[in-house]
C-alpha cells in the first residue's frame, strides 16, 4: 500500500473525514510551532541583550503559555479522534471484506474462508497504529515542515539551505529500510493467516482426533508455526530499531550542522540573537515529522500488509447479478435446461434438464459428488451455470432467466436448511425466531411438529437456554431440529433441505418426515437433497443428478475445469497438521 492509498478512502469512508480533520489541525499545529519558537525567542532575547526582568517580558511569556496549552489540547484532540477514526475505518473495512467474501460465492470461500477470518479479525486490528501514529505524522510533513522551512528561509537563508539539502537523506533511508520491513510484515501476515486457518481447522476436527487418540499429534506442528510467527515479528522489530537509530542519527547530525553554523554567525556578529534563536529552535521541528514518519512506519507496517490483503479481496471480480424483481415462487415453475457446472475436470451436474413445480416435494438423488449441492447452489444464485440456464415461468406466461433477477428478492422467498445450520451464540428462542416475533402458541406448535419440543423440555431454561456458537450445548440432531423449527415458522414459498434426516434416530426421523408433509400440505415447495429411501419415498418428483468427465476439448474451452480442487490446493500450499507426527 502507498503511504496514503486512495483505495483506503474508497473502502473506509471514515478515513476521509479523519484526513481532512488532521490536515486542518496539522496546519494549525504548524502555526503554533512557529509561534512557540517566536514567543520563546521574544522572551529570552530582551533578558540576555538588554537585561530586562521577567515582568518586562510578561506579554511574550503569556503568549508562550497560551501556545503551549493550545498545542497540548490540539494534540489530545488529535489522538482521541484518531482512535475513534481508526476503529470506524477498521469496522468499515471488515464489513466490506465480509460482504465481498459473501458475494464471491461458496467455492471461493471454500479456498479462502479461514484466511479471510484471520484477516478480518486479528489482521485488520494492526491498522490502528497506521491511523493513530503514522498517517498524522505523514500529513504533518506536508504542513509543519514546509511552513517552518519558509520561516527559516526568511530569517536565515543559508540555514534553510542546509535543511533543504539534508532533508532528502531521511526519506532515502526510510525507503531502503522500509522495503525490508514491509517484506517481514508480509511474511508475518502470511504466517499468522496460516496459523489461524490451521488452528480453526484443528479446533473443528478436535473431536475426531480425540476419538482416534491423536489429539496431541498436531502439537509440534502448531508450535513450529507459532515460533515462525514470533521469529518474523522479532525480525521486524530489529529492523525497526535499526532504522530508528539511523533516522535519529541523520536528523541529529543535520540539526547540529544548522546549530553550529548559526552559532558561528552569532559569535562573529553576522546575525542577531532573535533570529538565531528562532532558527535553532525550528531546525528540529523541520526534521521531526519525517523522523516520526520513519519511526511509525514500522509500527504500522503490519496494518499496511493487512490492508493490502483486504484490498486484494475487495478487488476480486464478482459474478454480475440482475435487477429484476423475482416473481412469486408460490405460483411459478422453475425450468432447468441443460445445466452443467465445471468442477475439477468433470461436469457436476452434467446436462441436467428438469422442472420444479410449485407445491411439490422434489428430491435430488444420485451418488455423492455428482453435483446435487452444486445444483442447489446454482438454484440459489450462488453459482453461475457454466452451460445451460435456469428459467422461471410465471403464471402470466413470462419467462425470466435467473441471472436477470435481483438475488435479494429471490432469497427472500427461500429458506435454506443445510446439514450444519447457522446457529449464533444466544438463547434457543433467539436462534429460532431470528429477530421475528412469534407467539408462544406458534413456537409450541412448530416445535411439536419437528420434535423439538422434546429438546426444549430437557433444556434447563427451556426456550431461554443459552447455547454457544454453532449450537454448542445441543447435539447434531437437536441442531437439525432447531433449524427445521425455524424453517417451519418462516413463511417462504420454497424450503431447501440438505439431508434433513441425517444424524437422527428412527423416531425423530419420522417426526421430520411428518414435518415435511405438514409443509407440503401448507402449499410450500420443498427441494430436498436425499440419500435415504424414506425421504425419497415422500417425494412427488425425483431429479436424478449425474456427472461426467470433461473431454480435452472442453478443458481447453473452459479453463475452470482444470482448476485445482480445494483439497489439492491445501495439501500443496499448507503443511499438514499431522506431518512428521505419525509414530
Amino acid at each position: 500500500m502507498k503511504p496514503l492509498d486512495k483505495r483506503l478512502l474508497t473502502y473506509a469512508k471514515a478515513a476521509r473525514t479523519y484526513i481532512a480533520f488532521i490536515t486542518v489541525t496539522g496546519t494549525v499545529l504548524a502555526v503554533l510551532v512557529i509561534g512557540q519558537a517566536l514567543a520563546i525567542a521574544a522572551s529570552i532575547t530582551p533578558v540576555i541583550t538588554a537585561g530586562q526582568s521577567l515582568a518586562d517580558v510578561r506579554t511574550p511569556l503569556l503568549a508562550l503559555i497560551a501556545i503551549m496549552l493550545a498545542r497540548a489540547a490540539l494534540t489530545y484532540v488529535n489522538r482521541a479522534y484518531a482512535h475513534r477514526a481508526a476503529n470506524n475505518a477498521i469496522i468499515e473495512l471488515r464489513e466490506a471484506v465480509l460482504d465481498r467474501a459473501t458475494q464471491l460465492g461458496p467455492r471461493w470461500l471454500a479456498r479462502k474462508s479461514s484466511d479471510t477470518v484471520t484477516l478480518a479479525t486479528r489482521g485488520l486490528d494492526d491498522l490502528g497504529p497506521y491511523f493513530i501514529s503514522y498517517l498524522p505524522q505523514l500529513l504533518m510533513t506536508l504542513t509543519v515542515t514546509p511552513l517552518t522551512l519558509l520561516v527559516m528561509l526568511y530569517l536565515d537563508w543559508s540555514s534553510a539551505l542546509i535543511a533543504i539539502l539534508t532533508i532528502p537523506l531521511i526519506p532515502i533511508f526510510m525507503i531502503l529500510v522500509g522495503k525490508l520491513t514491509q517484506e517481514y510484515s508480509d511474511q508475518k501476515l502470511s504466517t499468522m493467516e496460516k496459523l489461524g486457518s490451521q488452528l480453526l481447522d484443528l479446533i473443528a476436527g478436535l473431536p475426531t482426533l480425540k476419538a482416534l487418540g491423536r489429539e496431541w499429534a498436531p502439537a509440534n506442528h502448531v508450535h513450529r508455526l507459532g515460533r515462525t510467527h514470533a521469529n518474523t515479528t522479532m525480525q521486524t522489530l530489529r529492523v525497526a530499531f535499526l532504522s530508528g537509530a539511523i533516522l535519529e542519527f541523520i536528523a541529529t547530525l543535520s540539526v547540529a550542522l544548522v546549530a553550529v553554523k548559526v552559532g558561528m554567525l552569532l559569535v562573529y556578529g553576522y546575525v542577531e540573537l532573535f533570529p538565531a534563536l528562532v532558527v535553532i529552535m525550528l531546525a528540529p521541528e523541520v526534521y521531526l515529522p519525517l523522523r516520526e514518519v520513519g519511526k511509525n512506519f514500522h509500527a504500522s507496517a503490519d496494518g499496511v500488509a493487512a490492508a493490502n490483503a483486504a484490498f486484494e479481496i475487495l478487488e476480486e471480480p464478482v459474478q454480475p447479478t440482475g435487477v429484476q424483481t423475482a416473481p412469486d415462487l408460490m405460483t411459478s415453475t422453475v425450468n432447468i435446461r441443460n445445466l452443467s457446472v465445471a468442477a475439477r475436470g468433470t461436469w457436476a451436474p452434467a446436462q441436467l434438464t428438469t422442472r420444479i413445480e410449485p407445491g411439490s416435494i422434489t428430491a435430488l438423488v444420485g451418488p455423492s459428488g455428482v453435483g446435487k449441492t452444486t445444483t442447489i447452489m446454482t438454484l440459489l444464485g450462488l453459482l453461475q451455470p457454466t452451460r445451460g440456464e435456469i428459467v422461471i415461468d410465471t403464471v402470466t406466461g413470462q419467462q425470466i432467466d435467473l441471472r436477470d433477477l435481483d438475488l435479494d428478492s429471490w432469497w427472500k422467498q427461500i429458506t435454506w436448511v443445510p446439514q450444519a445450520p447457522a446457529i449464533l451464540p444466544g438463547s434457543v428462542k433467539d436462534n429460532v425466531c431470528e429477530g421475528n416475533t412469534y407467539s408462544d402458541e406458534q413456537l409450541t406448535e412448530a416445535a411439536k411438529a419437528t420434535g423439538f419440543d422434546v429438546v426444549i423440555n430437557e433444556l434447563p431454561h427451556r426456550w431461554d437456554t443459552i447455547i454457544g456458537h454453532g449450537g454448542v450445548g445441543l447435539s447434531v440432531g437437536q441442531r437439525q431440529r432447531l433449524a427445521l423449527t425455524r424453517a417451519l415458522l418462516v413463511d417462504t414459498p420454497w424450503i431447501v433441505l440438505d439431508e434433513p434426516t441425517a444424524h437422527l434416530d428412527a423416531i425423530t426421523e419420522t417426526q421430520i418426515l411428518d414435518t415435511i408433509n405438514t409443509l407440503h400440505n401448507r402449499g410450500r415447495t420443498l427441494i430436498i437433497i436425499a440419500h435415504r429411501s424414506v425421504v425419497i419415498d415422500r417425494a412427488t418428483h425425483l431429479i436424478d443428478v449425474s456427472s461426467r468427465e470433461a473431454t480435452a476439448e472442453e478443458i481447453e474451452q473452459f479453463p475452470q475445469l482444470s482448476e485445482t480442487t480445494v483439497e489439492q490446493l491445501r495439501l500443496r500450499t499448507t503443511p499438514r497438521l499431522l506431518e512428521g507426527e505419525i509414530a
